[in-house]
């Protein structure tokens, strides 16, 4: 690639869907907190990658201490977060520079595989937009008030992270309003005008976002080595 590489986490669960007082983000997995192995998972994939983590201003102080603590050496630059997501990548984003491919990242998306992320930079050099998706398995139905009717599941994908772009594109989109309905970077550049590209992603790529998440985790993660 002839573009430096960026990667944006963005951390700023409380973890209240965990039961626990600590932010799931900072929970262990298999010995070291959940986003030291996402952080490291980059790394591996991309070695040259520019880390820019987004933490709420409340929670640095925090891993600070956790990365004297675990000795986690990493460069990474910090960010605070906003009122919403898409103002904590907006925050994020102001640290990267226009001429180069950044990834926006989940925090607690731990086991995404090192080739999806190579494949994601790669592809959004050519296509300036890419999202990794994976296939919907379970059955589908469209609930409107009370009427409920079934959706073919092949017209679905299920998203996940990282949205790989160019950062020209996304300092661009990020320079429209807020709306409501920006679930995700992908849907802030489509409101921009830009053709999100598609490629696969890795179906261990979970969310760690309930108690039973965090034990599929750590089965996953042992499972690797």
């Amino acid at each position: 690639m002839d573009r430096p590489c960026y990667a944006i986490v963005v951390a700023g669960g409380k973890g209240l869907r965990m039961g626990g007082e600590v932010p799931k983000q900072f929970m262990e997995l298999s010995g070291r907190p959940i986003l030291m192995r996402t952080l490291e998972r980059f790394v591996e994939a991309v070695p040259s990658v520019q880390l820019v983590l987004v933490l709420p201003a409340e929670q640095v102080a925090y891993w600070q201490e956790l990365c004297e603590r675990y000795h986690f050496g990493l460069p990474h630059r910090l960010a605070y977060g906003g009122e919403t997501r898409y103002h904590s990548v907006k925050n994020g984003l102001s640290l990267v520079p226009l001429k180069a491919l950044v990834a926006v990242h989940d925090g607690v998306r731990p086991l995404v595989s090192a080739e999806v992320v190579r494949r994601c930079y790669e592809e959004a050099a050519v296509h300036g937009a890419v999202v990794p998706v994976v296939p919907v398995v379970e059955s589908l139905r469209k609930v409107s008030g009370r009427k409920n009717a079934a959706v073919p599941r092949a017209d679905y994908r299920i998203v996940q992270t990282p949205q790989v772009f160019d950062a020209g594109l996304l300092h661009a989109a990020y320079g429209r309003p807020y709306a409501a309905d920006f679930t995700d970077d992908a849907s802030v550049v489509e409101a921009a005008g830009t053709k999100v590209y598609l490629t696969e992603g890795n179906v261990e790529n979970i969310k760690i976002t309930h108690p039973v998440d965090l034990r599929l985790a750590e089965l996953l993660l042992n499972a690797g080595k």
